[in-house]
């Protein structure tokens, strides 16, 4: 797997723990009710509030809270107006950083995301100088178990998956946005359980980053995800797995 996607699964084994619950409870509220304002109420024919809502149960979110989610989207709820802004700029070793936040207050997302840039050897940058070297895709991460990692990939190929990418039993699968779910049903129909699925920003290329600048490279990005309006962020550096899980246990 890619360096980003490494780092990927570690964070999602980091964001178990309880202290960074309420904060996945308010990014998932958020991408709930922006994705039923801008594609209506019904997850049947909105395929990103179906993926919202399926991430929000994942988070254990109460049923009530994702329907007052999709409510204040609809128009029915009350609430704040919220804007989706991206942040572009570089960090250390010059890796490109793009940073999806969601905000009622844009006067004071950006000089937070600027701040956070600065204190860690990055810099902010104007719009679209990092953007285009991303691409918009699906990503699913399971486990195979007991199968064939090689026949989980050939299914998902099947269905329309992209590209495959095999490390022990653990499978990265990459689609098109829109072909993320039947992929998605075809591997569940072989009995493999999902650890991840969600629609990214891939990089088309990577920056190598030296081992002496991982850490600080780490600290800009857990800064940015760890800021109350930021929803993603997506970073193309190159980072070999085992200096990944050595250096993230310090970090």
């Amino acid at each position: 797997m890619s360096g980003h996607s490494k780092w990927a699964g570690i964070k999602h084994k980091k964001a178990i723990v309880d202290a960074k619950r309420s904060q996945t409870f308010t990014r998932v509220t958020r991408e709930v009710t922006i994705a039923a304002r801008e594609g209506g109420p019904d997850p049947t024919s909105n395929f990103r509030l179906r993926l919202a809502v399926q991430k929000a149960r994942e988070a254990n979110m109460p049923a009530d809270k994702i329907s007052g989610a999709i409510d204040r989207g609809a128009g029915a709820g009350k609430g704040d107006a919220l804007d989706e802004v991206r942040y572009e700029g570089y960090g250390p070793a010059g890796v490109a950083v793009m940073v999806d936040a969601v905000t009622d207050n844009r006067n004071r997302t950006a000089p937070s995301i600027r701040h956070i840039f600065a204190k860690n050897g990055g810099n902010l940058a104007e719009a679209n100088s990092v953007g285009w070297m991303f691409s918009r895709k699906g990503v699913l991460s399971l486990d195979a178990g007991k199968l064939d990692p090689d026949e989980v990939g050939l299914a998902a190929i099947e269905a329309g998956a992209e590209d495959i990418k095999v490390e022990g039993s653990s499978v990265e699968i990459t689609t098109e946005p829109n072909s993320l779910e039947p992929v998605r049903s075809a591997v569940e129909a072989l009995g493999v359980r999902i650890e991840e699925a969600e629609i990214t920003m891939q990089p088309g290329q990577t920056v190598p980053v030296p081992e002496e600048q991982v850490p600080q490279m780490l600290r800009l990005l857990e800064a940015l995800e760890e800021d109350d309006d930021v929803q993603a962020v997506y970073a193309n550096f190159d980072v070999p797995a085992e200096v990944l899980e050595r250096v993230s246990a310090s970090v």
